[in-house]
């Protein structure tokens, strides 16, 4: 019998909620998944997903897939933040749109990716 991954956990930094997902779990692969992902968080309050690099699905940093722009959009429809946490220049290296699409991401509101938790703390600063 396999031991279930550990469930998300809710923290606060610098007053803001944020729903820490474990890096082990389904990946992120489409509409459905942000959706889930979104209402899990909302129902406890938090304002921030965070999700690890390792549970987006490999289509997610394949920007002609689509999937990254469904996953955001849910995000930015329902107004939750989403955050990529962990090293993606290994996708951005042979794509100039995906460096582009994380380049502008991050300049704004709603959608960052960041490589170290220690730098959404630091954004999320007041």
């Amino acid at each position: 019998m396999t031991t279930p991954p550990p469930p998300p956990a809710l923290r606060t930094i610098h007053g803001t909620p944020v729903w820490m997902c474990p890096a082990e779990g389904p990946p992120v692969a489409g509409e459905q998944d942000a959706l889930d992902l979104i209402g899990d968080a909302g129902y406890w309050g938090a304002r921030w997903v965070v999700v690890p690099v390792a549970r987006f699905d490999e289509a997610f940093f394949r920007l002609r897939t689509r999937v990254a722009g469904d996953v955001v959009q849910k995000f930015v429809n329902y107004r939750m933040g989403l955050v990529v946490l962990g090293d993606v220049s290994h996708h951005t290296e042979g794509s100039p749109a995906l460096r582009d699409f994380v380049r502008e991401c991050n300049r704004g509101t709603q959608t960052w990716f960041v490589p170290a938790l220690r730098d959404l703390t630091d954004r999320l600063e007041p």
